[in-house]
Parts: C-alpha cells; sequence; structure tokens
C-alpha cells in the first residue's frame, strides 16, 4: 500500500474525528462516538479490545450574564462550573495578598491583573499541581463568596489559543464560576462595592467513557505503549489536537496488523488528556500501575502534522544507548528531527514512571498553540496528512527494530 492510501485512510480519520456532535469532550456523545469508531477500526485490523468504562463529568453551558445597574456584560460559563442567578456586592481582587485580605464570604468577587496570569490547576491533580495553586483554591474556598468572576488574557503555553481562558476549569470546585477578558475585568473593577447580579446556566451531568485499549502479544510480555489522546476540549474541533495524533494510530495499528514482534504490542487512544481530571490516565494507572515496569518504550502523539515546519520527537528517562538506536531509525525520515522536551502530554505519566518515554509533535507547536490550539480554528485543513503518514511509518520501522 502507498503513501497516498494511507495519506486519503488519515484524511478520513481526521474528517470524521472533527465532525462529532457536539464534540468530543470527555463523557459526551460526540466522545463516546469517537471511542466506538476508534474500537472498531482498530479491532478489523485483529488487535484485542479493553473498553473499560470509567466514570465522568459532562457539563452544559448556555448563557451568562452579569448585570450592575442598567449595564449588562455577557460571560463565559468556566467549564463543570455550578450555575447561579445571584444577587451580591462585586468586589474585585487583583493579587493573592488582596484575597487573603478581602471579605469575600456571599459576595461576587472579580479576579483581575496578576492573580489571572495563568489557569489553576484542578484541586485534586495529582500530576501536577503547584502549591500557589493550591493557595488561591484554599483561600476562594475559606472566603466563601457566592460566584467568582475571573478575567483573563492570554497564556499559549499553557492554554493554547483562547482568549479569554478559563481560569477555573474543575468539577470537584464548587463555588459558580464563569470568565471574561482582563480588558472587561479592568473595567469592572470600578464597580467596586456596586450590587451586581450573576446568572448563569450551567450544569454537570454524570457520565462515563473509556480508553481503548488495542494489543497484541509479542514473543515477551515487555511491552511498546504507542498512545494518543482522543478527547479534546469543548470549543473546537480539535484537528491536531489531537485527531491527528489519533489518526497516527490507526495508521500505525494497520501497518502493523501482521506484527508478531519481539515486544508485545500496546496501541492507546487515552480519553482525558484535555478533561480536568484526566480521567483517561488516571483509570490506566489505576488498573495498571503494576505493570508499568513491563514498558519497554512508551511513546506519545500530540499536535502533530501541522502544516508548517517538520514533525519533532522529544526523550525523557531513555537511555544514551535507547536515543542513538531510535535517532538512528528516524533520520531515515527526513520530516522527523530531534526537538524540545514538552511536558504538558500524555507521555509524562509514563516519564514519571522511570521508563523510557517519546514525544512526537510538531517542530513549530509553540505557534501551532498560540493561534489554533483549544480554539475553533483547529480544523483539519491546519494538519499536513502526509506528515501523519511520516510518522506512522518511523514508528513502524521503529517497533519492527527495537
Amino acid at each position: 500500500m502507498n503513501n497516498e492510501y494511507y495519506a486519503a485512510k488519515a484524511l478520513d480519520y481526521l474528517n470524521f474525528l472533527c465532525s462529532v456532535k457536539p464534540n468530543r469532550r470527555t463523557g459526551s456523545a460526540g466522545n463516546k462516538a469517537a471511542t466506538d469508531y476508534f474500537a472498531k477500526i482498530i479491532a478489523s485490523f485483529g488487535y484485542n479490545l479493553d473498553q473499560t468504562t470509567f466514570p465522568c463529568l459532562d457539563f452544559t453551558a448556555s448563557k451568562a450574564v452579569l448585570t450592575i445597574g442598567n449595564d449588562t456584560y455577557p460571560m463565559h460559563v468556566s467549564p463543570f462550573s455550578l450555575g447561579c442567578n445571584i444577587e451580591a456586592t462585586l468586589e474585585p481582587v487583583s493579587s493573592v495578598e488582596a484575597l487573603e485580605q478581602c471579605h469575600g464570604k456571599d459576595r461576587i468577587l472579580l479576579l483581575y491583573g496578576d492573580l489571572c496570569k495563568e489557569q489553576l490547576m484542578p484541586k485534586n491533580f495529582v500530576f501536577y499541581n503547584p502549591d500557589h495553586h493550591k493557595r488561591i483554591y484554599s483561600l476562594l474556598e475559606s472566603k466563601a463568596p457566592q460566584a467568582i468572576i475571573t478575567a483573563t488574557g492570554k497564556n499559549p503555553e499553557l492554554v493554547g489559543g483562547e482568549y479569554p481562558f478559563p481560569m477555573i476549569e474543575d468539577g470537584d470546585f464548587d463555588i459558580p464560576s464563569v470568565y471574561c477578558t482582563d480588558a472587561l475585568g479592568e473595567e469592572l473593577a470600578h464597580y467596586r462595592g456596586d450590587t451586581a447580579h450573576l446568572f448563569s446556566d450551567a450544569k454537570r451531568i454524570p457520565e462515563t467513557a473509556c480508553n481503548v485499549i488495542a494489543s497484541k502479544k509479542g514473543i515477551q510480555s515487555e511491552k511498546i505503549l504507542v498512545c494518543a489522546h482522543i478527547d479534546a476540549r469543548g470549543n473546537t474541533p480539535g484537528a491536531s489536537d489531537n485527531a491527528a495524533g489519533t489518526a497516527v494510530l490507526l495508521l500505525l495499528a494497520e501497518m502493523l496488523k501482521e506484527y508478531q514482534g519481539r515486544f508485545s504490542l500496546e496501541i492507546i487512544a487515552f480519553n482525558g488528556e484535555d478533561y480536568y481530571s484526566a480521567g483517561g490516565q488516571m483509570d490506566y494507572l489505576k488498573r495498571y500501575r503494576d505493570r508499568l515496569s513491563s514498558i519497554a518504550l512508551a511513546i506519545n502523539i500530540d499536535d502533530a502534522g501541522f502544516v508548517k515546519g517538520n514533525s519533532a520527537y522529544s526523550f525523557y528517562a531513555c537511555s544514551e544507548e535507547e536515543q542513538k538506536l531510535v535517532e538512528s531509525i528516524f533520520s531515515q525520515h527526513s520530516s522527523l528531527l530531534a526537538g524540545d522536551q514538552w511536558y504538558q502530554g500524555d507521555h509524562m505519566i509514563f516519564a514519571q514512571q522511570n521508563r523510557p518515554t517519546i514525544a512526537i509533535t510538531s517542530e513549530l507547536m509553540p505557534e501551532l498553540m498560540a493561534e489554533f490550539t483549544h480554539t475553533p480554528k483547529d480544523t483539519p485543513d491546519i494538519v499536513d496528512c502526509n506528515k501523519l503518514v511520516a510518522i506512522a511509518l518511523a514508528l513502524k520501522d521503529l517497533l519492527l527494530q527495537y
């Protein structure tokens, strides 16, 4: 089969994954359609499947409006927030120190300025949760406002191209929250002490979701694991993030459908990388933690195939010998180059367990993140399917020679 065949397959995969309704957010109907689609295709190549479900939250949100006197201001509902319909005094706060000293209780807190420079890690997130984030959550809960407004700018390194971005995205945090732009936050701060009415139509929905774990047994019980996350944020088609990585998994699965290698092979569509609780990763660790030592190599694909630049790979917890072997194989594929490490992806659950790990992404990921990631502009036309085929071919060569 030639490259044109696989490129056409990759485009079909992209188009389907980006068309599911309403989207691929974990727990949604579209997410279920995506995992069912992936499972059906990969099963046709002779893989054994594990689609064990785990609990999660979906959510709905429509309208959010802040009213002060005769002025109304549309707001965005923070993902997974509870709704509200309240009237209270508006209290602006622009720093952690001011948050410590504010009244807070039963008020509407407006967080703006330096306090809103970055998105808070979810309060129960186990992989990365800095102390200053925990401190802000603790202060917010102890102050007990009726609701919170966060006014945010741009932070493409952490949240992609969203503007404004939700500072709070956490189904375990029960104070209703909405968000707006940093510019509007500065304007609203002048209403300090005024009575404000905040309406937010939002609801949490208990749901289930699943990873799709496809496997083939090798001669040894040790395994090579290749993964990508199949979910996407609710406001985006998620072509580069990460229908592209999911498409690479399906291409690779077909290329290796007759695989009979030394290592066992595991191909995983993780569900929840863009979800506040990382549900798919947590479920995998819960069920397979005692078998992580059997992973000879883990490979993660995320934000791959950007139409600009090449593809890039980076190493984590790999020995010099392992790196040289990978480099010798990848060097035969001109569009795949060594790149910088990055830490916001599924590969870190393996690297943190000191398993040899490779991450593959786009060489120009900073540009991709700043303009397209986590936005409605992340559509199939920004992905070069030939680059996805090249990644799959390189991985096929690696798995057959590793």
